[in-house]
C-alpha cells in the first residue's frame, strides 16, 4: 500500500524539478534584460545561478543542452547527466513495473492463449522496444546514426545482463541438492558444492532455450554482408533479416498461445504410457512372469487365460465395469491417475470393433500390441531375457522420468467467478498497462539524450553506457521477481523462472530486434555493430545450448554464466578498439 504513494511522491517532485528548471530560464532571461536599460545609479548584478550563457567578445561559446519537450531539465556536466540517467532510468523501471502488474492481473482474469502469449511477451519488451525506437527516429540521419548506439547498447546489454548476471544468480539462491539430474526441493545440505548442488528444470524450459538459440538466425542474416566483406548488399540484408524477424515473431506467439496445448497432449502421451506398464505389470503378475514364451514371443495361451480370470460373467467380452475393477486393483504408484481415464485409454487401444466391449480376440492383440511397443522401446536391452521381463522395469523408468520433466503442475484453467470483481481487476490491469506505457513513451527519449550527453562529457562511448546501465533499470522489476521466485527452492519455481528468462531474450531477438532493423531500413542507417552482434550471439549459443541439452545445472554453470558478463564487455572493446570493427 506505501509503495504507490512513494512512486507518486516521486514523480510530483520531479514535476516539481522541471517547473523550477523551466522557470529559472525565464527568470535568467528576465534579470538579464535589465542589462539594456539602466537608470545610471543601480548596477543590478544578477546572481550566476540565474546567468544564462551569453556570447560575447570576452567569452568563449560554451556546450549547451537542449531540454526534451522544452521543459525537462538537462545538464551538460557529468555528475548532473549521471543524476537524470538515475531519475529517468527509475521512471523507466516504474514503467517495467506498471506493465508487469498489468500483465500478471490481465492473465489472472483471461488466462493463458491469446493473452499469454500474444499481448504479455510483448508487453515485457515494450520498454526496451521504446528505447531502440527513439534511439533512431531522433533529428537529422547523421544524429540518428550516432544516437542509434544506444539502442544497440540495450539490447545486448538486455540480453547478456539476463542470461549471465540473472541466470546465474538465479542458480545459486535457487540451489537444492543435486541426485542423479534433479534437484531435491527444499534441501540444501551439500552447501556450495560444485557438481552436487544446484537446480534442475522440466523438459519445457529445454524447450524455450532451443528457441531461443533460433531466434539469433536475423542477427546471421544481417552480419552475413560484413562476413563476406561486401558492401552492396547491405540494405538487403536488413530488409531480409527485419521480415525474418517479424515472421518469427509472429510464430513465436502463436506457439506461446497454442504451448498449454502441446503440454497437455504430451503429458497425456505419457500418462498413457504408464497405464500400459500398469496393466502390463498387473497381468505379469497373475501370469507368474510368463507373458513369453521362452523364444521371447508373446505367450498367447497365458494371455487367454488372463482374459478368463478378467472376465467375472464368462460372457466372452469385458465390459467397461469389469476393465474398471480391473483398473481398481492396479497401483499406479506416484501417478495419480483418474481411473475412468484408464478405462477410456485401453478401451481406445483394445476395442477395434467399437461396440464399448473388448472380446477375447481384441484382448489378446491389444496385449501383443502393447509388449511389442514396450520391446521395441529404446530402453529395452539385449540381455533382457524373457522370463525376468527387464524391459518392463527398463520402461517403467523411462516412463517416470518422463513424466517428471513433462509434469510441472496442474495448468490452471480457471476463470473468474465474481463477475463484479473480476471487472474491477480488468479495470486495473488495464490503468496499470496505460500507466507503464505512457511512462515509458514519455520517458524513453529523455532518457537517451541523457545518455548521448553522459557520453559526451566523459569521452566513454554511448554503447557501454547503454549496455550497463539501460538493462538495470528496464529489466530490473522482471530479474528481482525472477531471483525471488528461483529463491524458493523448488524444481517447479526454477522451471517457471528459466523459461522466462529465456522467454525475455527471445522477445529481444525478434521484437526488439524488428524495431531496430526497421529503423535501419527506413532511415538509412548504416550497419556497423559486429561486435555487438559476436556478443549477442557467443552469450545466447553457449547458455542456449547449456539450457537446451540439460536440464539439471550445478553451481559450477552458474560461475559460468556470471563470468560470460565481464567477458562480453572485454571483447567488445577489444574488437572495437583494438581491431578496429567498429
Amino acid at each position: 500500500m506505501s509503495r504507490t504513494p512513494l512512486h507518486l511522491v516521486f514523480l510530483l517532485c520531479f514535476l516539481i524539478l522541471c517547473v523550477q528548471s523551466h522557470s529559472s530560464r525565464f527568470a535568467s532571461i528576465s534579470s538579464s534584460s535589465s542589462d539594456l536599460v539602466s537608470d545610471g545609479v543601480n548596477d543590478l548584478q544578477e546572481p550566476s545561478y540565474l546567468r544564462l550563457n551569453t556570447l560575447s567578445s570576452n567569452s568563449a561559446p560554451e556546450e549547451s543542452c537542449e531540454q526534451s519537450y522544452g521543459f525537462l531539465p538537462c545538464t551538460t556536466s557529468v555528475l548532473g547527466n549521471m543524476f537524470l540517467i538515475i531519475v529517468y532510468g527509475y521512471l523507466m523501471f516504474l514503467a517495467a513495473k506498471y506493465l508487469s502488474a498489468g500483465s500478471e492481473l490481465l492473465l489472472e482474469i483471461l488466462g493463458p492463449g491469446i493473452v499469454g502469449g500474444l499481448f504479455l511477451p510483448a508487453l515485457g519488451a515494450l520498454p526496451d522496444a521504446m528505447l531502440i525506437l527513439v534511439s533512431g527516429l531522433a533529428g537529422s540521419a547523421e544524429v540518428a546514426q550516432s544516437q542509434v548506439s544506444v539502442g544497440m547498447g540495450l539490447l545486448a546489454g538486455s540480453t547478456v545482463m539476463l542470461l549471465t548476471l540473472i541466470w546465474g544468480t538465479c542458480v545459486i539462491v535457487g540451489k537444492c541438492d543435486l541426485e542423479g539430474s534433479v534437484a531435491i526441493d527444499s534441501q540444501d545440505t551439500k552447501g556450495f558444492s560444485l557438481t552436487e548442488s544446484g537446480v534442475s528444470t522440466d523438459i519445457w524450459t529445454s524447450y524455450a532455450a532451443r528457441i531461443m538459440v533460433i531466434s539469433v538466425f536475423p542477427f546471421l542474416i544481417v552480419q552475413l554482408p560484413q562476413m563476406l566483406n561486401s558492401t552492396s548488399g547491405r540494405h538487403l540484408a536488413v530488409l531480409i533479416a527485419l521480415i525474418i524477424s517479424i515472421s518469427m515473431f509472429i510464430i513465436y506467439c502463436l506457439y506461446q498461445v497454442f504451448q498449454p496445448w502441446i503440454q497437455r497432449r504430451k503429458l497425456a502421451f505419457v500418462k498413457h504410457k504408464h497405464v500400459i506398464f500398469g496393466l502390463l505389470r498387473h497381468l505379469k503378475q497373475q501370469a507368474l512372469g510368463r507373458l513369453l514364451t521362452e523364444n521371447g514371443e508373446p505367450d498367447k495361451e497365458i494371455i487367454d487365460k488372463l482374459f478368463s480370470r478378467i472376465d467375472e460373467n464368462k460372457d466372452g467380452r469385458l465390459s467397461a465395469s469389469e476393465l474398471r475393477a480391473l483398473i481398481v486393483g492396479i497401483q499406479f504408484e506416484e501417478l495419480d491417475l483418474d481411473h475412468e481415464d484408464a478405462v477410456e485409454k485401453i478401451l481406445n487401444d483394445f476395442d477395434t470393433s467399437r461396440d464399448s466391449h473388448v472380446d477375447a480376440t481384441e484382448f489378446g492383440n491389444g496385449i501383443i500390441k502393447w509388449l511389442s511397443q514396450v520391446q521395441g522401446s529404446r530402453t529395452g536391452r539385449a540381455d533382457d531375457g524373457p522370463h525376468t521381463m527387464k524391459f518392463l522395469h527398463n520402461f517403467h523408468q523411462e516412463t517416470k522420468r518422463e513424466h517428471d520433466l513433462l509434469d510441472v503442475g496442474e495448468q490452471s484453467d480457471e476463470v473468474v467467478e465474481d463477475v463484479e470483481g473480476g471487472k474491477g481487476v480488468l479495470i486495473k490491469a488495464i490503468l496499470f498497462l496505460l500507466l507503464g506505457t505512457a511512462i515509458a513513451a514519455a520517458f524513453a527519449d529523455p532518457l537517451v539524450d541523457v545518455v548521448h550527453n553522459f557520453s559526451n562529457a566523459t569521452n566513454i562511448p554511448a554503447f557501454f553506457i547503454s549496455f550497463i546501465a539501460l538493462p538495470l533499470a528496464t529489466n530490473s522489476s522482471e530479474a528481482v521477481s525472477a531471483i525471488i521466485f528461483a529463491s524458493r527452492d523448488k524444481r517447479k519455481t526454477a522451471s517457471l523462472t528459466f523459461s522466462e528468462l529465456y522467454g525475455a531474450v527471445t522477445m529481444n531477438n525478434v521484437l526488439c530486434l524488428s524495431v531496430f532493423l526497421a529503423l535501419v531500413y527506413m532511415r538509412g542507417l548504416v550497419w556497423n555493430f559486429s561486435s555487438e552482434v559476436l556478443v549477442i550471439l557467443v552469450v545466447t549459443v553457449i547458455m542456449g545450448l547449456l539450457g537446451s541439452f540439460r536440464t539439471a545445472f550445478p553451481l559450477w554453470t552458474a560461475l559460468v554464466a556470471l563470468l560470460l558478463y565481464p567477458l562480453s564487455l572485454v571483447l567488445v572493446y577489444v574488437l572495437d578498439y583494438v581491431f578496429g570493427w567498429s
